[in-house]
C-alpha cells in the first residue's frame, strides 16, 4: 500500500492535473479549442529523447548506465521535451516578441522532424527495444516510486501553481493581443510564462508516464461546456478533472484484464476519442441536445 499503490496514486494525480492544465493554457494562448501540449513540441521532443535512450543507451559506458539506472529514459525524455521547447521559442521569438502563429507552424514542422528521426532509430532497434518503445509510447503509471513522485511531482506542482495565476491574462488574450495590451496586460510575459510552465509540467509528466493522449484536449472542452470560458476557475477545475480522469483510466487499466494491465494511454484514447467526436458534432450542430 505504501510502496506501490500510494506513489502510483499521487503520480496519477500529478500527471493528470499537469496534462489537463497544460491543455487549458495552450487553448487559451492559441485561442484554439484544438490546441494541446503537443503543439509546443514537448511531447514530440520527449518521445525522441526516450527513443534515443532506449535504442542508443546501450552504447553508453557501463559506469554511466550504472549511475543512471532506470532514470536514463525519463531524464532523456525530459531533456528532449525541454530542448524542443527552447528551439521553438528561439525560432518564434524576434526582437523580444513571440509569435504564437510562428510557434504553431514550427511545432508542426518539429513534430514531423522528430517523428522521422524517431522512425529512423526504431528501424535499427531490436525486438526488446521495440517492446520497450511500444509500452513507453502507450503510457503507464506502473513505474511510480517515491523518488519519481518527489522529483516530477514537485516540478509539476510548481508549474501548475504558476499556471493558475495566468487566468486573467488568458481571459484578456481571448480578445486579441492588441486589446489585451491596451487593457494593461503584459502580453509578452504572459506568453513566455505560459510556454515555460507548459513545457515544465508536460515534460515532467511525459517523462514519468510516457505518452498519454486526449487528457489535454478533452478535459478543458468538457469544462468549458459546463462552467464557461473563464480561465480562472477553468484552470483549477481542469487540474481536478484531469487528475480524476487519469485515476479512473488507471483503475480501468488494472482491472479490465486482471492480473495483466493495459497501457493507460489506450484507456484515455478509448474514453477520450468518443467524447472528442461528440464535442465536434455538438459544435457543428449535428447532435441535438
Amino acid at each position: 500500500l505504501w510502496d506501490i499503490r500510494l506513489p502510483r496514486l499521487i503520480m496519477g494525480i500529478c500527471v493528470g492535473a499537469a496534462l489537463a492544465v497544460s491543455g487549458a493554457v495552450m487553448q487559451g494562448l492559441f485561442r484554439n479549442p484544438l490546441a494541446d501540449p503537443g503543439l509546443l513540441g514537448v511531447s514530440a521532443g520527449a518521445g525522441l529523447g526516450a527513443i534515443v535512450a532506449i535504442v542508443l543507451g546501450g552504447l553508453l559506458p557501463v559506469a554511466v548506465l550504472t549511475v543512471a539506472g532506470f532514470w536514463l529514459i525519463p531524464l532523456a525524455a525530459f531533456l528532449g521535451g525541454w530542448a524542443a521547447t527552447l528551439l521553438l521559442y528561439r525560432v518564434s521569438t524576434r526582437r523580444g516578441r513571440t509569435s504564437v502563429a510562428t510557434m504553431l507552424l514550427a511545432g508542426i514542422a518539429l513534430g514531423a522532424l522528430t517523428g522521422a528521426l524517431g522512425g529512423l532509430l526504431i528501424y535499427f532497434a531490436d525486438d526488446t527495444q521495440l517492446r520497450d518503445l511500444t509500452f513507453w509510447g502507450l503510457g503507464s503509471l506502473a513505474g511510480a516510486t517515491w523518488t519519481k513522485v518527489a522529483i516530477a511531482g514537485t516540478l509539476i506542482l510548481l508549474a501548475t501553481g504558476v499556471a493558475m495565476r495566468l487566468g486573467s491574462g488568458l481571459n484578456a488574450l481571448a480578445f486579441g493581443e492588441a486589446t489585451a495590451a491596451h487593457m494593461g496586460v503584459p502580453v509578452q510575459r504572459v506568453k513566455h510564462t505560459a510556454i515555460l510552465t507548459v513545457a515544465a509540467a508536460t515534460g515532467a509528466a511525459v517523462a514519468m508516464s510516457g505518452g498519454i493522449g486526449f487528457v489535454g484536449i478533452v478535459v478543458p472542452h468538457l469544462l468549458r461546456l459546463a462552467t464557461g470560458p473563464d480561465h480562472e476557475p477553468l484552470l483549477v477545475n481542469a487540474a481536478l478533472l484531469g487528475a480524476t480522469l487519469l485515476l479512473t483510466a488507471d483503475i480501468i487499466s488494472r482491472v479490465i484484464i486482471a492480473p495483466a494491465e493495459l497501457p493507460i494511454g489506450l484507456i484515455t484514447a478509448l474514453l477520450g476519442a468518443p467524447v472528442f467526436f461528440w464535442i465536434l458534432l455538438r459544435r457543428r450542430g449535428l447532435v441535438d441536445l
